[in-house]
């Protein structure tokens, strides 16, 4: 029996915050590729901006140049430049030294769908009523819970909680992590930077993505109820939904 193919929806969402002055966040996406980005910026001087923006302009260019729904191998290699761009960009600029960028980015091909992710951005995926974080995040706090040394409360009051072990753009080199499932009709993705993470448990998520709503009013629902738990951070929401 032949197995019908899936096509991808996509809309996102990236707000302010309510506390800080400036977004450091970026997204960008493309259905007919079927490539979906988002970022969060870190350096100071709008250095985070400049990161996030770059790396999310740069795979998307090369993905372009691809011609096609990417490998594996040509989305790694969107990566690294993407990578290679911020930091020699950062090299020359003394008032960029230090940036860098997360990054989670899933790449579909009809059934198959691959997502990466470098830092603590995530991608969750909603089957059937049911929630899964697909990424781990990139972080001491996190890498400390998931060897048994920190409980998943401490994580939460840890002054350490923003410390990243992985950045894009902070080294010559960075590699990320790879996730690879077959999708089904009516899963829908949630990539997201921690800005709507750090707000709202995963549950509330769950609750929240399995309205009926458009994808544009699911995106504008979940930045609203972060900024209404305290909003302490940039908050980039985009859902991609196969059918």
């Amino acid at each position: 029996m032949a197995t019908a193919l899936l096509h991808y929806t996509a809309a996102a969402v990236s707000d302010l915050g309510r506390k800080r002055s400036s977004n450091e966040d970026s997204y960008g996406f493309s259905v007919e590729h079927g490539v979906f980005v988002v970022c969060d910026g870190m350096g100071g001087a709008a250095a985070g901006e400049v990161a996030s923006s770059l790396a999310v302009d740069e795979i998307l260019r090369m993905v372009a140049e691809a011609g096609s729904a990417p490998s594996c191998e040509q989305m790694e290699d969107a990566i690294a430049a993407a990578n290679h761009a911020i930091y020699t960009r950062a090299q020359r600029n003394q008032k960029l030294s230090g940036m860098g960028t997360t990054m989670v980015a899933l790449a579909a091909m009809e059934r198959q769908v691959r997502v990466f992710n470098i830092g603590d951005s995530r991608c969750y995926r909603l089957r059937k009523a049911k929630l899964d974080q697909i990424t781990l995040d990139h972080s001491l706090v996190e890498e400390q819970v998931r060897i048994g040394r920190m409980t998943e409360d401490e994580a939460q009051r840890s002054p350490l909680r923003n410390v990243i072990t992985r950045a894009l753009g902070t080294q010559a080199e960075v590699k990320p992590d790879i996730f690879e499932f077959e999708a089904e009709p009516g899963d829908l993705f949630l990539l997201c930077s921690d800005g709507l993470t750090r707000e709202l448990e995963d549950r509330l998520l769950e609750s929240l993505l399995s309205l009926d709503l458009p994808l544009d009013q699911l995106c504008v629902r979940l930045v609203g109820a972060a900024n209404k738990a305290g909003g302490h951070d940039n908050i980039t929401v985009l859902l991609v939904r196969a059918g």
